[in-house]
């Protein structure tokens, strides 16, 4: 969720409103928007969540960023220029913070001098926008064409090795753009594999070969494109360890659920509806292909786009798990890997 939140009443009154104790969403949604209502007795503007992507040009130009998040330069349809200051809101936001920015905005407010900064309003979203599914599907396919051309048709095969969400960047349009070429090679098409000068990848994406002192393939890219694939299904973090040991980690969870056929629960978890459940379904067997632990049982990036394009269709996939089931490990060998390299 993103909250965008310029405000002006006094602090005593937004205090008195704000409990000490940890409280759950609901009450948390309804204290701010009991603020909001304080904050507009001093008449301030209250913008939609459209306005300022229009004003920043889809938050085009950052200014600076902090503890509460970012901040944009935009400008008024009048040409007046304005700042936009962004507050992300998750779980790693404390309640303290929220309210450490609440009065920074509420002071703000009750100030007016030509010296300092001038609050113009605010915009306070109280639901989390979420992309519509066929056009994350859309994303999928355009990330996947683009990982297929590095692969087989540049004139020499580029290894991204940091494939993940950040690094595929969505325009106006939301056509998904790969970047981020900082770790990337380039090898000759004839070459199968490839030897690393050192560990490569974000853990948690990169395939389990790349923290091995083994040669790797153009399919550790697969891998991470799978993980990729995971995130957007689940419309969460593959790893999240505030969840219970049999959901921490989204991939396995998929693979058991499949594997008992029923992937369908799953779906509907999060979120996706019926119309929309046989694409989804789809998409959730390519990524445990492109999981696969051996990096000559994943497909192709033009198989990918094949199937998910629905000119190809998809066999059913082993357990890309297998692997873990000899060991304790409950957790890819990669988050393994980054808590070991953690300092102490």
């Amino acid at each position: 969720m993103k909250r965008e939140l310029l405000a002006s009443e006094a602090r005593n009154k937004v205090a008195a409103e704000v409990e000490e104790e940890e409280t759950d969403d609901d009450e948390e949604r309804m204290k701010v928007e009991m603020a909001i209502e304080n904050m507009q007795k001093e008449k301030p503007v209250r913008f939609s969540s459209k306005q300022l992507a229009a004003y920043t040009r889809n938050y085009s130009t950052k200014l600076g960023s902090g503890g509460f998040g970012e901040v944009y330069k935009g400008e008024f349809p009048n040409g007046a220029q304005m700042a936009v200051k962004v507050l992300n809101h998750n779980n790693s936001i404390s309640k303290r913070v929220e309210e450490q920015f609440m009065a920074e905005v509420i002071t703000t407010g009750r100030t007016y001098h030509r010296n300092l900064v001038r609050l113009y309003g605010f915009c306070h979203d109280a639901k989390r926008h979420r992309i519509e599914w066929d056009k994350l599907y859309e994303i999928a396919v355009g990330a996947a064409k683009g990982l297929e051309y590095l692969q087989h048709y540049c004139r020499q095969r580029i290894i991204h090795y940091d494939i993940k969400p950040g690094n595929d960047l969505l325009d106006s349009n939301f056509c998904p753009k790969l970047a981020d070429f900082g770790l990337a090679k380039l090898y000759d098409i004839d070459i199968t594999h490839v030897n690393l000068s050192r560990q490569a990848g974000t853990p948690g994406y990169a395939a389990p070969e790349v923290w091995m002192p083994f040669p790797v393939t153009y399919k550790c890219d697969v891998n991470s494109f799978g993980m990729m694939l995971f995130e957007i299904i689940g419309w969460r973090r593959n790893l999240d360890v505030s969840l219970n040991e049999s959901q921490e980690w989204f991939p396995k969870r998929v693979w058991e659920k499949f594997n008992k056929g029923e992937l369908e629960g799953i779906m509907r978890d999060s979120g996706i509806e019926e119309k929309d459940m046989e694409k989804a379904k789809k998409m959730s067997m390519v990524a445990l292909w492109c999981v696969q632990y051996n990096p000559e049982a994943r497909p192709s990036m033009t198989s990918v786009v094949k199937i998910l394009e629905g000119v190809a269709e998809v066999a059913t996939p082993p357990n890309p798990f297998q692997h873990l089931a000899s060991s304790s490990a409950t957790v890819p060998f990669a988050f393994q890997t980054q808590q070991v390299m953690e300092p102490s």
